[in-house]
């Protein structure tokens, strides 16, 4: 699957094989309290199945006060 980074800076990487979120996060060295990933236009949960034929955007979850 490809994957876009967008944590600042825009990167594309391959990721192989179908799983959850959470181990696409972990191969990447992610923490996934930081993160938020989107297929398309839906918002993933870290149980979520990713599939190799998708393309996940994985953004920085910023937060403020």
């Amino acid at each position: 699957m490809k994957v876009i980074l967008r944590l600042p800076e825009r990167k594309e990487v391959e990721v192989k094989g179908n799983r959850p979120l959470r181990e696409i996060l972990a191969e990447l060295g992610l923490n996934p309290e930081t993160v938020v990933a989107v297929r398309g236009e839906e918002l993933l949960t870290l149980e979520d199945e990713v599939r190799e034929e998708d393309t996940l955007e994985v953004l920085s979850a910023i937060s403020g006060g």
